[in-house]
């Protein structure tokens, strides 16, 4: 039996990478059944056979209603292909004499066997070695006199190698968090081209790892190295084993009126099986099998899909997912509140003593208030797939009243802040369009709407701005389905196709995305998450195809991801590092097509043909039009006097050269007094050649509101706002 592994290796030699282990093993740990109302099950099954001191060990405990003659067929599977099939007849074998004739009743075998050197020299070293190991043993038990089938087991092999390493987690994490951080210093610095060109790529490759855990989070019959790759993302789902953290979701969730699960204590008597390809049950029968809402029979065996398969594997107790997942996520919030008021004073503390220059971070420093609030929010939209899946699969479980009502107010506070952030994002550039024909104009002249909101729209083209709410769209329709179809790996793997196709043609016809090189990334990586899903689709049985199609599209699965992980990383990385240590990083991307780059403030080169203008828009010299009250709820503005504004100004972080607005009448007066309004105003400023009187008191001089301003610029000249990305295409 152990020989056919040779074909086993044939097939995954070209991507195998044989790792070095102390000691070669091949060993099983279940006994799983294969087929409706076996009469024969096992609590407890493990055998290793290790070449080493040529043994075969084994341990199986079991219960059996078989009772006279039978017949038994062994079949070994490699990759679903059909190795080796051999009938046996336990009378005339002498190895088998305790099966004739069986009798019913308790099952106890514990024994150690010698291999003979012909059998340990017929097994290739190579099967010792290629990671995640397909290969099943299965068992059919016969009547010698009916020839009925009585019972179906079957176990599965590995070598203990995996494509799951720690390692690959840390290094992906790492890599991700490097974007991010590159993109945070390379804002402080000024490059915000860069910046935001960084920050998007990261973001986007943070959501790819998301998307890879999410497969592994499917209550789909995945291939073992299926299994194994998208357990190493499964950190993006803060799904990390901490010791002391476990002890603290089973105290809680003890206190808060529920029992924990102790899969993890009782190895040695219960037999945990993590549901893979083999399994051959069909749904109604492992409904069967089914308890606490996933899967025990009443005879101590266990097999777990989905999310619970995912926590088994990283070594948690499945009633402890949802409370770990929360936890990681507020510890990452407090880590990085602290590190951004830490590096505040560090930055003022270097100022103060002479070791940096008094202009570096110079917009972080005044206004590090408005910046953390853009980090939180941007926080919350890289937790939001995390969050959502846990809190909809929480409400299924209910593991705990404690836990259940954490999981329904992270629900509605995610999701009334990112949708207020949203709508914060519209009406802002609504009113951008409105006044100068521009989205760009307010929502990249304004820090405080740039720093606070600009996690939601920096990514996208001026016109796309509203882009993030099909995103959202997007997530939370995708988390839902995960988190509440955990009884149906066909309807997650049906639905998952429809979504992913949806966001790619989306993402395919609108471009989006800033730059063609961003909408390039972003494609990539949704044509990337279809073809994943189209997988899983096959990987659901939903077509019937034989098992040799579905463990080679396993190993297919394992190759494409994990090249376009590698490229997706080493892109990041690379640009993350020029970022850093380039002297003008901005010089690698060209200026945005919507001129955003002239409209931030703080920007140090400006190479549009709207520098005048933008140094307007930011607020840069006296008597300009002010930026202040962008952000505020209300449309119209109260009549402050002046001291009261430029109080707020110097509130919000800006400096000195930003001027207050003169006090402007409320809306609810604009009517009335229009033509007041418009014989007070100015002339509009000139553009590209056009001459017009300067105003008298060195500004537009205008009271009237935002709307008589976008109606008078309506009427008297075609916007030059109306330019760039945001409508050329």
């Amino acid at each position: 039996m152990l020989g056919s592994l040779s074909k086993a290796a044939l097939l995954l030699l070209a991507v195998a990478l044989p790792t070095v282990s102390a000691e070669n093993i091949i060993s099983s740990t279940s006994l799983n059944p294969c087929q409706d109302e076996s009469s024969f099950s096992a609590t407890l099954f493990n055998v290793a056979f290790t070449p080493a001191n040529k043994s075969l060990g084994f341990e199986i405990t079991g219960v059996s209603s078989i009772s006279g003659n039978v017949n038994a067929e062994l079949e070994l599977l490699v990759y679903g292909y059909s190795a080796l099939k051999e009938n046996l007849d336990p009378c005339s074998n002498k190895d088998l004499e305790g099966m004739c004739p069986m009798n019913a009743g308790n099952l106890n075998i514990k024994s150690n066997l010698d291999i003979s050197d012909d059998v340990l020299n017929s097994i290739p070293g190579i099967a010792y070695t290629v990671p995640d190991l397909d290969a099943t043993v299965r068992i059919k038990i016969f009547s010698a006199d009916s020839k009925a089938q009585l019972a179906c087991v079957e176990a599965e092999l590995s070598n203990g190698h995996s494509v799951y390493q720690k390692a690959v987690g840390w290094t992906t994490a790492v890599i991700a968090g490097l974007g991010l951080f590159a993109s945070a210093i390379t804002s402080g610095l000024g490059h915000s081209n860069t910046a935001a060109h960084v920050a998007a790529n990261a973001m986007s490759l943070f959501g790819y790892f998301q998307a890879q855990a999410f497969a592994g989070m499917m209550a789909v019959p995945l291939p073992p190295i299926v299994s194994s790759w998208t357990q190493n993302f499964q950190w993006s789902m803060g799904i990390i084993r901490v010791g002391f953290l476990q002890k603290m979701a089973t105290w809680y969730q003890r206190a808060t009126g529920g029992t924990p699960t102790t899969y993890l204590s009782t190895l040695s008597t219960t037999s945990i099986e993590v549901q893979k390809r083999s399994l051959a049950l069909n749904p109604r029968a492992l409904q069967r099998l089914v308890a606490r809402d996933t899967t025990t029979t009443a005879a101590n065996r266990v097999v777990l899909h989905g999310i619970e398969r995912v926590g088994f594997r990283a070594h948690m107790e499945t009633t402890n997912i949802f409370f770990t997942g929360y936890c990681f996520f507020i510890i990452f919030v407090l880590l990085v509140v602290i590190g951004v008021v830490a590096f505040k004073f560090i930055c003022e503390g270097l100022v103060k003593a002479g070791k940096m220059k008094g202009d570096k971070f110079v917009d972080f420093r005044n206004g590090w208030r408005t910046v953390l609030k853009g980090i939180l929010f941007r926080i919350i939209l890289i937790g939001f797939p995390q969050m959502m899946v846990l809190c909809f699969w929480e409400l299924t479980k209910r593991d705990s009243a404690g836990e259940v009502v954490l999981a329904i107010f992270t629900l509605i506070t995610m999701l009334c802040i990112l949708g207020w952030a949203s709508s914060k994002v519209i009406r802002i550039a609504q009113r951008s369009i409105t006044m100068h024909k521009n989205p760009a104009y307010i929502l990249y002249s304004d820090p405080v709407s740039l720093n606070k909101w600009g996690f939601l729209y920096v990514q996208f083209k001026a016109a796309a701005y509203y882009f993030i709410v099909p995103i959202l769209g997007y997530i939370l329709i995708k988390a839902m389905f995960i988190g509440l179809a955990q009884g149906s790996g066909t309807a997650q793997a049906i639905a998952l196709v429809l979504i992913e196709a949806g966001l790619l043609i989306g993402v395919s016809v609108m471009r989006p995305y800033m730059d063609k090189k961003t909408n390039g990334f972003n494609i990539a990586i949704c044509a990337c998450n279809f073809l994943s899903a189209i997988f899983l689709l096959v990987f659901s049985d939903v077509f019937n195809q034989p098992g040799i199609v579905t463990g080679v599209m396993g190993v297919v699965f394992f190759v494409y991801n994990a090249v376009f992980a590698f490229v997706l990383l080493l892109m990041v990385l690379i640009s993350s590092g020029f970022a850093v240590f380039t002297k003008n990083p901005d010089t690698r991307y060209q200026p945005m097509r919507d001129d955003r780059g002239s409209f931030i403030k703080s920007q140090t080169q400006l190479t549009t043909e709207l520098d005048a203008l933008g140094a307007t828009a930011r607020g840069e010299g006296k008597g300009t039009h002010p930026r202040t009250g962008i952000d505020d709820d209300d449309d119209a503005f109260s009549a402050n006097s002046a001291e009261q504004q430029r109080q707020m100004a110097n509130k919000e972080g800006f400096t000195e050269h930003y001027q207050p607005a003169p006090p402007r009448s409320p809306v609810a007066n604009n009517f009335n007094n229009q033509h007041d309004s418009m014989s007070s105003m100015g002339q509009p400023p000139s553009y590209y050649g056009r001459t017009s009187p300067a105003p008298s008191n060195g500004g537009y001089g205008r009271t009237a509101s935002l709307r008589s301003e976008g109606q008078y610029r309506a009427a008297n000249n075609s916007s030059p706002w109306q330019r760039g990305a945001g409508y050329d295409h």
